[in-house]
C-alpha cells in the first residue's frame, strides 16, 4: 500500500508538471487570497450552519485542507508581515496590530493591566527580501490589492515588492465603511454605494486581464486582501434580511455571551450584519475566480484562501463564534490562531485532501518560491518551510511552531508565548509565569489543561520556546508600577454587568425585523440603477 500511495504521488506531480508546462514561462500564476479577521468556523466548508459562503467552499473541495493551518499571531499586523517575510513575530518583531500602544503609553486605554506591553516595530523592515520581492525576480509581475496595514507611507506594498497596489496604505480598516465613497488615498471612489469587497475583486479581475501571460511573457502573483470581515461590520439591507430570516427559523439563543477573564466573549453565530459581510466577501471571491476562468488561467493558477486571525468574539464588534475553538481574535487559544488554510495546485492537489501537520502563514513564501522553480532562501524565511513535499503526499521534518505576543490588545487575550510541537500546545503567560498544557489531538477545544500531569513535557517545550525567543532577541512586557488591583476590579465588573447585557441588548436589536442601522444602510443604497 505504501509502494501504491507513493506511486500515486509521483503520477500527480507528473500531472501537475504537465498542466503547469502549459505555461509560456512554464511557471504557475499564483492568486493568494487573505481575508481579514475570518474565523476557523466561519465557512460553510469549516463547519458554520449560519453563513454561506459557497465560492470558498469550492476553493476547499479542490484543495488541500491544512485542518492545522495557523495564523502567525493572534491579530492582524505581526500574521500579515510573517506571510511577507516567512519569519515567526518574535524575529521580524512587529509583534502587534500596527498603532497599538505599548509601554506607559498603554496606560490611556484604561484596561488597569498588571504589564505594560513590550516595545516593537512599526513598520516592515525594508532590509529584508520579502515574497513579492523573491517572486519578481523569479520573474513575477506582482499585484497587491485591499489591506496592507504593515507601515506609514514609505513602507506600503509599492515599497515592499509589488509592481501595483491598489488600496493598500497605513490604515487597518476600512476608513469610509464598505461602501464608497472609501476615503482611502490608495482607492478612487467608485459609484456611491460600491461595495468594497466587490471593489477589490473587480481590481484582480481587471488585473489578471490586463497581464495574461500571453500578453506579458510573464506568470502574475495577485494578493487580494480582503478588508472584509474587520470592523465595522456592515452589509446591504438584502443581505442583513437573508440572514435574519435564517437566524429565526434556527432559533434565536436566549443568551449570546459568556464573560471571559477580561471581555464577554461571543458563544453563537446568529448575527445577521456579519453574515451579510462574510457573504458580500464570498461573493467577491466568485468574481474572482469567474474571471480567471473566463481568461482561460484557472489550470495554470495556484489558489490560496486563508485568514490573518481568528473571528472576533470578543472586543472590535463581538461579531462571531470560533467554536468548536476556544475564544477568538487577540486570544492565545487556537480561536485565536487557527484558520481555513487552503492551497490549490491544478493537477496536484486532491480533492478533499486533508494534512494534519501543524503550519503557518510563513510557510507560504519558500512555497510559492519552490512552486515557482525559484530558489529557496532559508536566510531570509528563515522560519518557513515548503509544504509542497506535504501535499506531493511526502512528509516534512516535525518542527516547533512559535508564536510571541508582549501585548493585552483589544479583545481581551493577555500576554503570552505559545509553542506547538506535534499534538502539544504550551502557553507561558507573563503577567504571573504560569503555564498552561493542552494536548490538541485529544483536545482541539482546549478545556483540559494538563501542565500538572506533565511537567517533564512543560520543561521541555518552555525551554525551547524562551531558547528560541533568546536567540531572536525577543522583547518582553514589563510590570506596571501603578497597577491598582482596585481599579482592576472595578474595570471586570464594568465589563460583566454593564457590557455583557449592552451587547445582548445590541445582539437581539440586529436580529429584530425592524432594524434599520440608519437611513441608507451605511451607505449600500446610494448605488445609483
Amino acid at each position: 500500500m505504501k509502494k501504491l500511495n507513493t506511486l500515486l504521488s509521483w503520477l500527480f506531480l507528473i500531472c501537475a508538471t504537465v498542466v503547469i508546462a502549459q505555461n509560456k514561462e512554464s511557471k504557475p500564476n499564483i492568486l493568494f487570497i487573505l481575508a481579514d479577521d475570518l474565523g476557523y468556523a466561519d465557512l460553510s466548508a469549516t463547519g458554520s450552519t449560519f453563513y454561506e459562503t459557497p465560492n470558498i467552499d469550492k476553493i476547499v473541495n479542490e484543495g488541500t485542507v491544512f485542518t492545522n493551518g495557523y495564523a502567525n499571531s493572534r491579530v492582524c499586523s505581526p500574521s500579515r508581515a510573517s506571510i511577507m517575510t516567512g519569519k515567526f513575530t518574535a524575529r521580524h518583531d512587529i509583534t502587534v496590530h500596527i498603532g497599538s500602544p505599548s509601554g506607559t503609553a498603554w496606560r490611556s486605554r484604561k484596561r488597569f493591566s498588571k504589564l505594560l506591553p513590550a516595545a516593537y516595530t512599526h513598520q516592515l523592515p525594508a532590509h529584508y527580501t520579502t515574497m513579492p520581492e523573491a517572486l519578481k525576480a523569479a520573474g513575477y509581475k506582482t499585484f497587491f490589492t485591499g489591506k496592507w496595514h504593515l507601515g506609514p507611507k514609505g513602507s506600503w506594498p509599492e515599497d515592499h515588492g509589488f509592481d501595483i497596489n491598489v488600496g493598500g496604505w497605513t490604515k487597518g480598516g476600512p476608513s469610509g465603511g464598505y461602501f464608497s465613497p472609501y476615503k482611502n488615498p490608495k482607492l478612487e471612489n467608485g459609484e456611491d454605494g460600491e461595495n468594497l469587497s466587490h471593489r477589490l475583486a473587480k481590481e484582480t479581475v481587471k488585473f489578471i486581464g490586463e497581464n495574461h501571460p500571453k500578453k506579458t511573457g510573464k506568470p502574475f502573483f495577485a494578493y487580494l486582501s480582503f478588508y472584509a470581515v474587520h470592523s465595522p461590520i456592515q452589509t446591504s439591507k438584502d443581505k442583513w434580511k437573508k440572514y435574519q430570516n435564517k437566524a429565526v427559523s434556527q432559533g434565536i439563543a436566549k443568551k449570546g455571551y459568556k464573560m471571559g477573564k477580561y471581555l464577554p466573549i461571543r458563544q453563537v453565530q446568529d448575527n445577521p450584519v456579519y453574515a451579510g459581510l462574510v457573504s458580500q466577501m464570498d461573493d467577491a471571491v466568485g468574481e474572482v475566480l469567474a474571471g480567471l476562468k473566463a481568461q482561460g488561467l484557472d489550470e495554470n493558477t495556484i489558489i490560496v484562501f486563508t485568514s490573518d486571525n481568528g473571528g472576533v468574539a470578543a472586543g472590535d464588534n463581538f461579531s462571531t463564534s470560533n467554536k468548536p475553538l476556544r475564544a477568538g481574535k487577540g486570544y492565545q487559544f487556537e480561536g485565536g490562531i487557527r484558520e481555513p488554510y487552503i492551497i490549490k495546485i491544478p493537477g496536484l492537489s486532491k480533492k478533499g485532501d486533508k494534512i494534519d501537520v501543524p503550519v503557518t502563514g510563513a510557510d507560504f513564501y519558500p512555497t510559492f518560491l519552490e512552486l515557482a522553480g525559484a530558489k529557496l532562501l532559508p536566510n531570509e524565511h528563515n522560519d518557513g518551510v515548503s509544504l509542497l513535499p506535504l501535499i506531493k503526499g511526502e512528509s516534512i521534518k516535525e518542527r516547533a511552531l512559535i508564536w510571541h505576543f508582549p501585548h493585552y490588545g483589544n479583545q481581551g487575550g493577555e500576554p503570552s508565548s505559545i509553542i506547538r510541537r506535534g499534538a502539544w500546545k504550551l502557553i507561558h503567560y507573563y503577567e504571573d509565569g504560569r503555564k498552561e498544557l493542552y494536548n490538541l489531538v485529544k483536545d482541539i477545544s482546549e478545556t483540559t489543561d494538563l501542565a500538572a500531569a506533565y511537567p517533564k513535557k512543560v520543561e521541555e517545550l518552555n525551554k525551547e520556546l524562551f531558547a528560541y525567543l533568546k536567540e531572536v532577541k525577543a522583547k518582553f512586557p514589563e510590570a506596571d508600577p501603578e497597577y491598582s488591583e482596585t481599579k482592576a476590579t472595578e474595570y471586570l465588573h464594568k465589563m460583566e454587568y454593564k457590557k455583557m447585557p449592552s451587547l445582548e441588548k445590541q445582539r437581539k436589536q440586529m436580529l429584530s425585523p425592524d432594524f434599520q442601522p440608519n437611513d441608507n444602510w451605511w451607505g449600500s443604497m446610494m448605488t445609483k440603477d
